[in-house]
């Protein structure tokens, strides 16, 4: 099979056909540095373009503020950028915005740590499958890939709670989801806008503003006591 050459930079090879390749490929030295590269339903999807840095970086950084003291008391490991999580179930190898996942389905092996090639202890790089939080921020070339595609594999691979955030237009959508019977279900927002995380037991409000200068600024507001759904 030919390698497929995208944007003449990302260079795909040719025998990189299932997920188990696919996951060799993406902790190989070969593997491309810069962007995000996902493989989503027998599909790889490839962003080169940049972050954004009001509508996505600094975005992220404040969910990551808000979520770090409540990730450390309730036995979380939180982690953001390139932590790539791998599922069978989920036929899906991706890196989200933002992931927590417990030390209790670690230990239980719900979900496992792969080793990074060389075997040093203490060091990994890949999740495999499903973790209790998956945040996605999304962005101008992952529309249909955040709203419509990764959901259900995040679903099928065991994902307990997703966050949905697009912070690019004039309003500011935030919409965590719950898991159903066949997929994920938003949760209930109530009167003060806040909604509630079974995973960190606890509401949240994302407030966007704008700082002193006039550029977007983000709040993630932690509620003691959420409406419920």
């Amino acid at each position: 099979m030919a390698t497929v050459l995208v944007e003449d930079q990302v260079e795909i090879p040719g025998n990189v056909a299932t997920l188990t390749a696919f996951r060799h490929w993406s902790l190989s030295e070969s593997f491309p540095k810069r962007g995000r590269i996902d493989w989503v339903g027998s599909r790889i999807e490839v962003d080169r373009s940049p972050e954004d840095l009001f509508t996505h970086g600094t975005l992220k950084t404040a969910i990551v503020a808000s979520l770090w003291p409540l990730a450390r008391r309730k036995g979380y490991n939180l982690f953001t950028g390139e932590t790539r999580i791998s599922s069978i179930a989920g036929n899906l190898s991706a890196e989200p915005d933002v992931v927590a996942v417990s030390d209790a389905a670690i230990d239980t092996d719900r979900v496992k740590l792969t080793p990074k090639a060389g075997g040093e202890a203490d060091r990994f790089v890949e999740l495999e499958g499903g973790p209790e939080l998956v945040v996605e921020i999304v962005g101008d070339a992952s529309v249909g890939k955040d709203r419509r595609r990764l959901p259900p594999a995040y679903f099928a691979a065991g994902v307990t709670e997703f966050w949905l955030i697009d912070a690019r237009g004039p309003e500011l959508e935030c919409v965590i989801h719950h898991r159903g019977a066949n997929g994920f279900v938003p949760v209930t927002v109530g009167a003060d806008g806040g909604q509630s995380s079974t995973v960190f037991d606890c509401g949240f409000r994302l407030i966007r503003g704008r700082n002193a200068h006039g550029r977007y600024a983000y709040d993630l507001v932690v509620d003691a006591a959420p409406d419920r759904e």
